[in-house]
């Protein structure tokens, strides 16, 4: 201070002069023990930087974002205290965030009238005592975001006070805060660092809600449950292991909340908190609810994220929500309750679980039901008791393994939403949709119920025409409708293999608002279906076959406003589409649209439909946009002529996809903050992309596509900005990111020497952080130019001013970085990028959870917190980002970074925001993706609309980009497919319909299964280690296996191998050389280390986790013996599956190598190891089968790495001597 003084010639004897600091809204005096530069450096690090940022030269610059140093005089320090207050009511008095250091004056007089005072976010230390004495009628005081570690004295004489809030400061103890206040009621103590409460708290007889959530507890403090006032209890986010026995005397307790702690089980005594009606335990390691589920009073429990798995419960008479998703569920049984209780129970969630069936009793006393989601489970079929939930309105059964849906859906007279996509397990012929006819309805009501008035043509079934079924569809038409035709609203039937033939009984469902029927196999719209749907708003028909609409239709659907058609074999659209006036999202890409706008009287044209807010033409190849001057002409109502070339009608566009589409002479609108227009071809430095999206509320997600960054040809930029939901997002602050993120990221490579992989990572890391400071100083700077202390050169943005709304807004960010064939990924938020390596999908980004263990961490280290449902100080839904200035530096734009050498094996990359990931998991997006992978861009598409299928609401985003041409001399590709390759098999005409086999959904995805080879092969057997004991005593086993099978033909698939046949859980497979077989083996092996086993599998003796001395993990749930022998056997087809079958020798000494091995272990033939050692090793003479190994699965090998372990003659069982030379493979 004496320096300051004397570098600013100030007289110390006549004014005092401190230093200040401004941060997250307050301000307060420097203690003479803290030191300015140590401040900066942790604050910068709070921020993102790490110490190969250069700190102290970070620290030199402008960071006002960040933080402020203030030196000034103490007669400036609190320029709000003697200012006259403008307070209309003193009964509610806020001076939060004013940087008050006193209480002002002006505030004496009237003290007796305050009822409610927030001093929140201001630097004062103390709150004088003559003043909380004066404030005779004060009942809440909030002091919360002051950074005061001990509680002002003076608070201790408010004998009044009902409410008071220290939350979010850096309190460790309350032994001397002495707040023993009798009338106290409610207290939040959340975010602050204590680890004990003072033994006087069961004095506060009157307390009724205790918030400790986020603080330091390893258990719950014993004062806590003496305090038998005690209505509402949160502890969330401490590190509590176990719930005390004491906890029975919270007898009058109705909420409690305890997310994010680490409780095994509740205490036996629980049962004693008979007022309960909440329990929240999510994210705990939970064993059982069951006591809490029988609780007298309780209505709501949410277990979800805990270590549930065998559950048998007996709801109490008044639960009524129960949420035990995310857990390891493999059996769910009702116990009977007392006989004269009946369930309540109205919501129930299993999904996320690993079901493999549900209970038929116990379904059928859930009558009480208003909504089921059992999705993400492995159930085979759903009991017949699902007819008995007549009140049901929402069942969601997706992902599972469900062959058919069950008559008795019918009966479902309530349902509104029924979701049954993505199943395991579909039938290759029409599916079973009469179950929405079921017999037992034919009498169900004749007129529709609340009111409900259809149209003419709706009400009669005698319109629908089917082309080779009219009599079915006549029939249908003289019966009575049941109660689901009137009730279902939503239905979602994407990727089901219907065909034409199955829509008939959709007819019947004349209530319905959103039809999914994308990526089935129709290639006709029945004459007058549309028509009989009359009340559609939603209509997604996309990856079908479709070369047509029925014109006569569209006039019907008044109420349509989003209609897909991408992805089918449209060469025109008709006139009558023009007459959808409420149409507003028309996605049409990926066809094969040829025609021009001078075909207007015939053929569709978007100046038709004014009211488009999203228009896609992306992918059509063939479509070129040019106007026509000889054309007849088009004028409007007013009489003006209209070019129907051009866009500029369309004042209402948000999005218009005009990628690989030829356009001449057109006038294209500006790609700027209100709309975003694709324009450029799908190939980027060789590489093949493709971008879907839907629209939302507003524009909020903005893609960035560079290539040639920085002039170099070897570079390529692919980013996305924005958040997916409409809350706290900002397309001014996307589309800044947008703009200048390219001009950043160059400035900091060019500062780095590339050559160092590391050194690339800080130019990343440190152009985010920068970018996120541009956009705050473009925020606050009011939209003109971004100021620039430091040598980054951004251009303004020319837009207005932003808006309050601005600063509590923010986006996530994913960019892909691509040098040569090394690619590097960064993301803030939870846009994420996932990499398709020879068909398994790995995660290269992290999703920035706040529920995250070590996010969670990261924040409380920032004086953050984390509220119940999982937000940052209760504000937002990331943990990382850009913007979100209110919260900064807990929420920080920090990417994680990934580096990625590519290769053979890596086929392309899925960027998307939550819009995909909440729904889509990483293997199905993979394995969709894959289905299109020769078109990335059909490949977008498909991934979106299976993302709205499965519920996906708001903004969506994808990008896939192909690897394909980064590993090809010639980079020239054609993506577009010829007419005749488009159309189906002549012999389909004749016969469309198959037989009724089942077919694994996952499996059909991936590519067709090999030809069984034939001459000299390579054969394995595979056989779980003690599967009869484990099938006898393990409930988890109808899971696990059902997780073994379908990895072992997913790898199959991949390997080039053939399933000859399944014996129990044994599995005998023949490869066409032996490396495949090897690779197919190491690889199975190795995964199913990462299985998602269920928890009984993994706490069982044969399946629990074993690691080597090295601490490598070499075991874990099932353990699968392989043999693997190459010979020439005999070839025989079985004549009951029609599959190939292996007889003689060869098939005999494979067959007893593998059950000479130990769990997990590959024992191979002397044979096997001669083609090892010259295909891999090189060790011996290459045999006559060498050349025949394949190439890709060498390289295969090689990369996992792998040892031999000779074990010298092994005598094999029904055999007299066995061979030298048979060795296991260590890997």
């Amino acid at each position: 201070m004496p320096y300051l003084n004397s570098k600013l010639l100030l007289d110390p004897e006549r004014e005092k002069h401190k230093l200040y600091l401004k941060e997250r809204g307050r301000e307060r005096v420097l203690a003479k023990s803290e030191k300015p530069a140590n401040i900066v450096r942790k604050r910068l690090m709070e921020a993102g930087f790490v110490e190969a940022d250069d700190l102290p030269g970070l620290g030199m610059e402008d960071i006002q974002y960040l933080m402020k140093f203030v030196y000034k005089t103490e007669a400036l320090s609190n320029p709000s205290a003697d200012e006259k207050l403008e307070i209309e009511n003193f009964e509610y008095v806020d001076l939060s965030g004013r940087g008050l250091k006193v209480v002002p004056v002006p505030l004496y007089p009237h003290a007796e009238a305050i009822l409610i005072l927030s001093l929140s976010r201001n630097p004062m230390l103390d709150i004088p005592l003559d003043f909380i004495q004066a404030c005779t009628t004060l009942r809440e005081l909030r002091l919360s975001m002051m950074a005061i570690k001990k509680v002002p004295q003076s608070i201790r004489h408010c004998k009044t006070l009902h409410r008071l809030d220290l939350s979010s400061n850096r309190i460790t103890d309350l032994d001397d805060a002495g707040l023993d206040i009798p009338s106290l009621r409610y207290l939040k103590l959340q975010n602050n660092g204590m680890e004990k409460l003072p033994w006087y708290f069961p004095r506060l007889r009157a307390l009724r809600e205790l918030n400790i959530s986020n603080n330091k507890f390893r258990q719950l403090p014993s004062v806590v449950c003496k305090i038998t006032s005690l209505l509402d209890l949160d502890i969330s986010f401490n590190s509590i292991a176990e719930l005390p026995e004491d906890i029975e005397h919270l007898a009058s307790l109705e909420k409690l909340v305890m997310v994010g702690n680490e409780v095994t089980k509740l205490p036996m005594h629980f049962s004693a908190l008979s007022n309960l009606r909440y329990l929240d335990c999510r994210r705990n390691n939970i064993l059982d609810v069951s006591a809490a589920c029988v609780l007298p009073r309780i209505e709501n429990i949410m277990a979800d994220h805990n270590a549930l798995h065998a559950i048998e419960l007996s709801f109490g008479p008044s639960l009524h929500s129960l949420d035990a998703s995310h857990n390891d569920i493999t059996q769910l049984a009702l116990l009977p309750g007392p006989s004269h209780l009946r369930f309540s129970l109205q919501t129930l969630d299993i999904s996320h679980a690993k079901l493999s069936s549900l209970d038929d009793l116990a379904l059928s006393q859930l009558t009480t039901l208003h909504a089921l989601k059992i999705d993400h489970n492995s159930i085979r079929a759903l009991p017949d008791s699902i007819g008995d939930l007549t009140v049901l309105r929402h069942l969601s059964c997706s992902n599972n393994q469900l062959y058919a849906l069950p008559a008795a859906i019918g009966k479902l007279q309530k349902l509104e939403r029924l979701e049954v996509h993505q199943q395991q397990h579909i039938r290759a012929a029409r599916d079973d949709m009469g179950m929405l006819v079921p017999p037992d309805c034919a009498e169900g009501p004749s007129s529709p119920p609340n009111g409900l008035a259809f149209p003419p043509a709706a009400r009669s079934g005698g319109s629908f025409n089917m082309e080779r079924k009219t009599s079915a569809a006549g029939s249908i038409g003289n019966r009575a409708l049941p109660p689901l035709a009137y009730s279902l609203e939503k239905l979602y039937l994407g990727e089901n293999r219907l065909t034409e033939d199955s829509l008939h009984p959709l007819t019947l469902l004349r209530g319905l608002k959103v039809l999914n029927l994308s990526f089935n196999d129709i290639q006709v719209i029945p004459s007058g279906f549309l028509k009989n749907l009359a009340y559609l708003e939603e209509l997604y028909i996309s990856g079908n076959k479709l070369t047509a609409l029925p014109t006569e239709d569209l006039p019907s659907l008044t109420r349509l406003k989003s209609l897909f058609l991408n992805g089918n074999r449209l060469q025109s659209l008709p006139q009558e589409l023009g007459k959808i006036h409420e149409l507003s999202i028309l996605d049409v890409g990926s066809n094969m649209l040829k025609y021009n706008t001078a075909n207007w009287e015939f053929d569709w044209n978007w100046n038709f439909n004014l009211n488009l807010r999203y228009l896609n033409l992306s992918g059509n190849k063939r479509l070129e946009i040019k106007q026509d001057h000889k054309a007849a002409a088009v004028k409007s109502k007013e009489g003006i002529e209209k070019n129907l070339a051009d866009f500029s009608s369309l004042e209402s566009l948000k999005i218009l996809g005009l990628m690989d589409v030829t356009t001449t002479f057109v006038n294209i609108p500006d790609d700027n903050e209100e709309r975003r227009v694709r324009t450029s071809l799908s190939e980027v430095n060789g590489m093949a992309y493709g971008i879907a999206d839907t629209l939302g509320g507003n524009l909020s997600m903005f893609d960035l596509v560079q290539p040639a960054f920085r002039d170099r040809k070897n570079e390529a930029i692919f980013a996305m900005f924005g958040r997916a939901s409409h809350i706290g997002s900002n397309k001014g602050l996307s589309r800044f990111l947008h703009d200048h993120f390219l001009a950043v990221l160059s400035e900091e490579l060019d500062k780095v020497d590339q050559s160092q992989q590391v050194n690339v990572q800080h130019a990343i890391r440190r152009a985010f952080l920068r970018l996120n400071k541009a956009c705050h100083d473009f925020l606050y700077g009011g939209g003109t130019q971004v100021r620039r202390p430091s040598t980054v050169s951004l251009s303004a943005h020319p837009t207005d001013a932003a808006d309050a709304s601005s600063f509590r807004s923010g986006a996530s960010g994913v960019v892909l970085y691509f040098v040569d064939r090394t690619l590097y990924v960064a993301n803030a938020g939870n846009a994420l990028a996932v990499i398709s390596r020879q068909g398994n999908a790995e995660l290269l980004s992290r999703k920035h959870d706040p529920f995250d263990k070590a996010e969670t961490h990261r924040i409380r280290q920032a004086e953050g917190w984390v509220s119940p449902k999982g937000y940052v100080n209760d504000d937002i839904d990331v943990s990382r980002s850009f913007g979100f200035y209110f919260l900064f530096p807990v929420v920080n734009a920090r990417p994680d970074i990934a580096v990625i050498p590519l290769t053979e094996l890596d086929e392309f990359v899925i960027i998307g925001n939550r819009g995909l990931w909440d729904f889509v998991s990483y293997q199905t997006a993979v394995d969709i993706a894959r289905t299109e992978r020769g078109d990335p861009m059909i490949a977008a598409q498909k991934l979106r609309d299976f993302a709205v299928s499965y519920g996906a609401e708001g903004t969506t985003m994808i990008m896939v980009i192909s690897f394909a041409g980064l590993f090809k001399q010639d980079n020239t590709r054609s993506r577009q497919p010829t007419l005749e390759s488009l159309l189906p098999d002549p012999e389909t005409y004749v016969s469309r319909r198959r037989k009724d086999i089942i077919i694994n959904r996952d499996i059909l995805r991936l590519e067709d299964e090999v030809p069984a080879p034939q001459g000299h092969v390579c054969l394995v057997f595979t056989d779980i280690r003690n599967s009869t004991h484990l099938w006898e005593c393990n409930s988890g086993m109808s899971t696990a296996i059902t997780f073994h099978n379908n990895l072992l033909r997913r790898q199959l698939r991949f390997c080039g191998g053939y399933e000859v046949k399944t014996e129990g859980d044994a599995f005998m497979c023949s490869f066409p050389n032996v490396m495949a077989a090897l690779w197919w083996s190491l690889t199975v092996q190795i995964q199913l280390l990462n299985v998602s086993w269920p928890l009984e599998i993994l706490e069982c003796e044969d399946g629990k986790e074993i690691f080597d001395d090295q601490g490598k993990l070499i075991a874990r749930g099932l353990s699968v013996r392989m043999g693997i022998h190459c010979g020439t056997p005999m070839s025989d087809p079985d004549p009951t599956t029609h599959r190939m079958d292996y007889l003689g020798p060869v098939v005999n000494r494979a067959s007893r190598i593998s059950g000479s091995a130990a769990g997990g272990q590959i024992m191979c033939s002397a044979d096997v190891i001669r083609e090892i050692n010259a295909s891999i090793y090189g060790t011996e003479e290459p045999t006559e089968h060498t050349q025949a190994q394949s190439p890709i699965a060498i390289d295969a090998i090689r990369r996992i790495g792998m040892k031999i372990l000779p074990v010298g003659e092994v005598k094999l069982k029904a055999r007299r001597a066995a061979r030298d030379g048979d060795a296991a493979l260590q890997f």
